[in-house]
């Protein structure tokens, strides 16, 4: 009896898993999309099972709709500059069934293991959504799972006798935070966000940072962040820092007005944070600062200047760990790399079949460099693409010189700019023959549209 052996198999149905799908359809490539949820969006799909790394119910995106939008799909004119995640789980939606991907998706499948047989086949096993198991081997295969999903739970000495959680648990502000004392651990986005939510209704809500960040507000001269760094982007990184900085400085002050630590590297050493609600919260007695935690004594937490102080909720908002459960960690690991081994953050050098889809973290968005990336990895399947020769030279060069020298290791792993990584995609893809055309998605249909003006002509 003839093995059959399916073309190309697709890991994950959110914005980089429906981005691979579209570009297998558009360019004759068969394949099947697996996903344990019941519908398309992976983060951005809500849900209140705390199994789903979902966005919490208020979230809203942090990098405008402008640069978070796929090239070939404008976000429709009347989402705001920052859409909610029920605009986004839409747009996501109209994106497959406009690209034809959805009749491909096979929803709340859940693949337990992925085997790379010796034949260089990929061997899938996997439970339906009946939970009876299966197992089909395919030919090419495309990672996009994400790497927002598997929490990265902090541990310290003592134990809390309160509730102790991590941001990706954290789904609404529902009444069993009303009237509480709310810890939240970190000084990322999703920390930040968290705390400016509990500080809403809670007793009081703290906010732990280890050291100093700086905290960029989501407009700036009126017009969204990332559409500044934009416009930035072709000056010297030196100038582009101070600029950054004596901006902060004008529009926010310094940190230590806040009681926040004053941030010792230049504002692009680290992810940058977004939030324009953090300094409103403290500066109205809503937030406060606190230091790095030390440890847990029962109802408390002591922290590393020796202070003590009771809370009924803990939240690490602490990132979280780029595994990928259904490989075997013995044949891919990347969990504790400072830097992924990856060409262009997606070709292994010793797999040739094998993709990630998405496994980077711009100042940006990430989904349409995913749409690059699998526009790219299908040219190489139908064989207009040629990879370098020494991959692992290749691979090397990229870590030994990397879009940005962030600070801080592993947790900045997979980080790339935007309008670098951009170009690198690009000039990739036209050595395959595809024709990316001379217009980047701030010019041409891409142009940021503020809101309309009220008329105050006509006006009452």
């Amino acid at each position: 009896m003839t093995e059959e052996i399916g073309q190309v198999a697709i890991i994950g149905a959110g914005p980089s898993g429906i981005a691979a799908g579209k570009n297998c359809k558009q360019t004759g490539l068969d394949f099947v999309i697996f996903d344990q949820n019941s519908a398309v969006g992976g983060n951005w799909l809500f849900s209140e099972d705390e199994g789903h790394s979902s966005v919490y119910e208020a979230s809203h995106i942090i990098s405008s709709k402008t640069w978070s939008q796929y090239e070939d799909f404008p976000m429709p004119a009347d989402y705001p500059d920052y859409p909610s995640h029920r605009q986004l789980q839409r747009y996501f939606a109209d994106y497959a069934d406009h690209f034809g991907v959805t009749p491909h998706i096979r929803f709340r499948h859940y693949i337990s293991h992925v085997q790379r047989r010796d034949d260089g086949l990929w061997q899938i096993d996997y439970s339906d959504a009946e939970g009876a198991p299966h197992s089909e081997v395919y030919k090419y295969l495309m990672v996009a799972n994400g790497h927002h999903w598997a929490p990265n739970m902090p541990e310290y000495p003592g134990t809390f006798d309160g509730r102790l959680m991590h941001s990706h648990q954290f789904k609404r502000l529902d009444e069993s935070f009303r009237d509480k004392r709310v810890l939240v651990i970190g000084a990322g986005n999703s920390a930040c966000d968290v705390a400016v939510e509990t500080g809403r209704i809670s007793a009081k809500t703290c906010l732990s940072v280890r050291s100093g960040q700086w905290f960029f507000p989501k407009f700036i001269m009126g017009l969204p962040g990332d559409l500044l760094v934009a416009k930035m982007r072709r000056l010297p990184v030196k100038l582009q820092q101070k600029m950054f900085k004596w901006t902060l400085l004008l529009l926010q002050g310094r940190n230590n007005n806040y009681g926040l630590p004053e941030p010792k590297s230049d504002p692009l050493a680290h992810h940058p944070t977004l939030n324009s609600e953090l300094f409103y919260f403290i500066r109205h007695g809503r937030i406060s600062a606190r230091p790095a935690v030390e440890r847990f004594d029962g109802d408390s937490v002591v922290f590393a200047d020796g202070t003590r102080e009771a809370f009924d909720i803990v939240i690490a908002a602490t990132g979280y760990r780029t595994i990928f459960p259904f490989f075997d960690r013995s044949f891919i690991d990347f969990e504790h790399a400072r830097k992924v081994p990856l060409y262009r953050k997606m070709m292994h050098a010793d797999y040739d079949k094998l993709y990630f889809i998405g496994l980077f973290q711009p100042i940006g968005c990430i989904w349409p460099m995913s749409d690059f990336q699998a526009r790219l990895a299908c040219e190489e399947i139908r064989g207009n693409y040629q990879r370098p020769a020494d991959m692992q030279a290749a691979i090397q060069h990229e870590i030994d010189n990397p879009h940005v020298n962030f600070e801080g290791g592993a947790r900045h792993a997979v980080e790339v700019d935007y309008h670098k990584f951009r170009k690198e995609l690009s000039d990739e893809l036209r050595s395959a023959g595809v024709d990316m055309g001379k217009a980047p998605p701030d010019r041409k249909g891409f142009r940021y549209v503020p809101p309309p003006r009220v008329d105050m002509k006509n006006s009452a």
